[in-house]
């Protein structure tokens, strides 16, 4: 029996005796194809010739593939019979390339394994990273009725609007298909994360007492489709920092925040876009009395700094271009790598100081709050009204925000406090029981004609 020639995924040794001739096989395979196989005993024409197979043999094979290949594979090795004749035969994959055999990069080209340059190395590691993420395009467990309907309809009809979709909503299936977000019946991943609710796609927020990621005032877990998850973190920012109030000669007053919420919701739309959804960690929102980071589990490209993209015109890289694409379609983001020159400029209009932080975790955008303005802060420590006088100081953000909403507005009800802190309906319960057994408010009425006011 013959085995046929040798080709880009299958190698053909004679012996174990050509044990490092093999590993340089392997590594070149896993580069050009993540998966082949190999076997010991054959001639190159594919001539089963055999060799002494024992377990020690086996053991020898498999304790060289795991000394001499980084990454780390763990093939099948086995003894197989052809012709009565004994080989060892091995079946191997890996998807983190490049793969190094004794330290060298190889690739498979016909049946030869050429060595990598310097050069050629780095233009394979840039050409993988501008390859579609594999994780995004997998099999998600959500099929496509687990998708919110009411969310893609706006999605469509918005994308449809802006002039960057040609089609309209007709129904979930469609849609999806026309996104290329489906496999048969199933959500690919991208899909799933865009309009499908998963507990591996959440988002922490928390408020923190001091500069420092160590007492907080407040903590939140969301998770849910990305763009929901965008909306709740932006609320969530803007109804916890200071903002000022300016009149420009118009009857209506203008409002402008201590940081550019376009700043920040790019940022968040960015942490989410770019993100390595395989780690299973968590996007992150962090409010200190400094500064406010948003927290994105995806390294930064390799070999890139924040400055490329922002002084210099780079090409864009895409950590999961399918779903860059569909949020591209619905103009929430650019495809065009300019999303941190975006944060840049918009901070340096509004005079923001802000920093790119490349972490061995992940990256971080960190806007930083106004000194001057939080010591200007400290001149609302008491607030006195005709029915009581309170001290802010001692109150968290959330308490104090509630304050000052019913000092303009004379009352407030569970659902605008939901609305006025971004939080959901246990939430806001909690906060104004805590402010009216502190005596500071009273509960006016009952179910859902009650209001808060102080207390008398």
């Amino acid at each position: 029996m013959n085995l046929g020639i040798e080709t880009e995924t299958l190698e053909f040794k004679k012996s174990t005796g050509e044990l490092k001739e093999a590993m340089n096989s392997i590594c070149a395979i896993l580069n050009k194809h993540q998966k082949g196989e190999l076997y010991f005993g054959v001639k190159p024409d594919g001539t089963p010739i055999g060799q002494i197979v024992t377990e020690e043999s086996l053991r020898e094979v498999s304790q060289k593939i795991g000394n001499s290949i980084e990454p780390k594979i763990y093939p099948e090795v086995k003894k197989v019979t052809i012709d009565d004749r004994d080989c060892i035969y091995l079946q191997f994959e890996g998807n983190n390339v490049p793969y190094f055999a004794f330290g060298v990069a190889k690739i498979r080209v016909a049946d030869e394994d050429l060595t990598l340059s310097p050069k050629e190395l780095s233009e394979y590691i840039r050409k993988n990273q501008l390859e579609e993420n594999k994780w995004e395009n997998q099999i998600s467990n959500k099929k496509i009725d687990d998708v919110d309907e009411t969310l893609l309809k706006q999605y469509t009809n918005h994308a449809h609007e802006v002039g960057r979709l040609a089609i309209s909503y007709t129904d979930r299936k469609t849609v999806l298909n026309q996104l290329e977000l489906t496999q048969g019946d199933y959500l690919l991943n991208a899909g799933k994360v865009l309009f499908s609710d998963d507990i591996t796609q959440d988002i922490q927020m928390a408020i923190f007492a001091t500069t420092e990621r160590m007492t907080f005032n407040d903590i939140q877990r969301h998770h849910g489709p990305v763009t929901k998850l965008v909306d709740l973190a932006e609320a969530y920012i803007k109804n916890n920092i200071h903002w000022r109030v300016e009149f420009d000669g118009s009857r209506e007053r203008k409002e402008i925040p201590e940081v550019p919420m376009d700043a920040v919701r790019e940022a968040l739309l960015n942490s989410f876009c770019h993100k390595d959804y395989s780690t299973g960690q968590s996007n992150e929102v962090a409010i200190y009395k400094d500064r406010i980071e948003i927290y994105n589990p995806g390294h930064f490209p390799e070999g890139y700094e924040p400055n490329d993209f922002i002084k210099n015109p780079e090409r864009p890289i895409r950590r999961n271009p399918r779903i860059a694409r569909v949020l591209y379609y619905s103009k929430d983001i650019e495809s065009f790598g300019t999303g941190l020159k975006r944060i840049a400029d918009t901070c340096n209009v509004a005079g923001v100081r802000y920093e790119f932080k490349m972490l061995k975790s992940g990256f971080v955008v960190c806007f930083y709050r106004s000194e001057e303005k939080a010591d200007k802060s400290t001149d609302k420590v008491r607030i006195s009204t005709d029915k009581v006088r309170i001290n802010m100081d001692k109150l968290n953000t959330a308490q104090q925000k509630i304050i000052d909403y019913i000092s303009e507005n004379g009352r407030i009800t569970n659902k605008e406090v939901q609305q006025l802190l971004g939080v959901k309906d246990s939430r806001a319960l909690k906060v104004l029981k805590e402010l009216t057994e502190q005596g500071i408010l009273d509960k006016v009425g009952r179910f859902k004609g009650s209001y808060y006011k102080f207390k008398e």
